[in-house]
């Protein structure tokens, strides 16, 4: 076995212990074992479980990333010299995480639980690095800008927010709705999935500025 083979065994299974279980309750030597590899192999490679643990997000994080600009581009070229539709800056930016989630048989599924189990009970160190992983948000946030410029640039950001906080719920408790709906709910048709989720966040958008930040947009539409 190479080491670039041994290498994404070793990542592999350690994306899957920890998305099954936590970060704190699996061992270094449960991640060798697992892997069947010996403990010089995971320090050769990483160095120590922290780094691992790093090397896991950031090897899927940049191919879905990459999906999610590839869609974008797609967009924005189809749009040419015009503004971007709403509906297909937010498709760019929530479908691929959905189907990931949907591919169950997959390593991309066991990576979105994977984050999902970082954000309740990673390293404080792995938390803020995901905190901080925005560059890729600010690429869809621009072409909103234009889509939208009626909308104050703070009261985007807050939509973008709650429209991620959507994406993110939907991915960690889809069963939920299950139970709540006693099976009315399909949750096995994705393209629906993901076409109801675009849909409310789309509306989410169009609601009128509340406060202050509406008297300015008044403003700025009559003067």
């Amino acid at each position: 076995m190479s080491g670039a083979e041994t290498k994404e065994i070793i990542l592999d299974t350690a994306e899957r212990l920890f998305a099954e279980r936590s970060f704190a309750s699996v061992s270094l030597r449960e991640i060798t074992a697992a892997a069947g590899v010996n403990l010089a192999a995971v320090n050769y490679h990483f160095g120590s479980k922290d780094a691992l643990l790093l090397a896991v997000f950031r090897r899927r994080a940049t191919d879905l990333n990459r999906e999610r600009i590839t869609l974008l581009k797609e967009a924005e070229a189809r749009a040419g010299d015009h503004p971007v539709p709403l509906r297909e800056i937010l498709a760019a930016l929530l479908s691929p995480p959905i189907r990931w989630t949907r591919q169950r048989t997959s390593g991309l599924s066991v990576f979105i639980q994977f984050m999902a189990r970082v954000r309740t009970d990673g390293t404080p160190e792995m938390r803020k690095l995901m905190d901080k992983d925005v560059g890729h948000i600010h690429r869809f946030v621009v072409p909103t800008f234009r889509t939208l410029p009626h909308l104050p640039k703070d009261e985007i950001y807050w939509r973008l927010h709650f429209t991620l906080a959507l994406m993110h719920y939907t991915i960690t408790d889809l069963g939920r709705l299950e139970a709540i709906s006693g099976g009315l709910c399909d949750l096995d048709d994705t393209d629906a999935l993901i076409e109801r989720m675009i849909d409310f966040a789309v509306a989410g958008f169009g609601q009128p500025v509340q406060g202050g930040a509406a008297l300015e947009v008044l403003e700025a539409v009559s003067g």
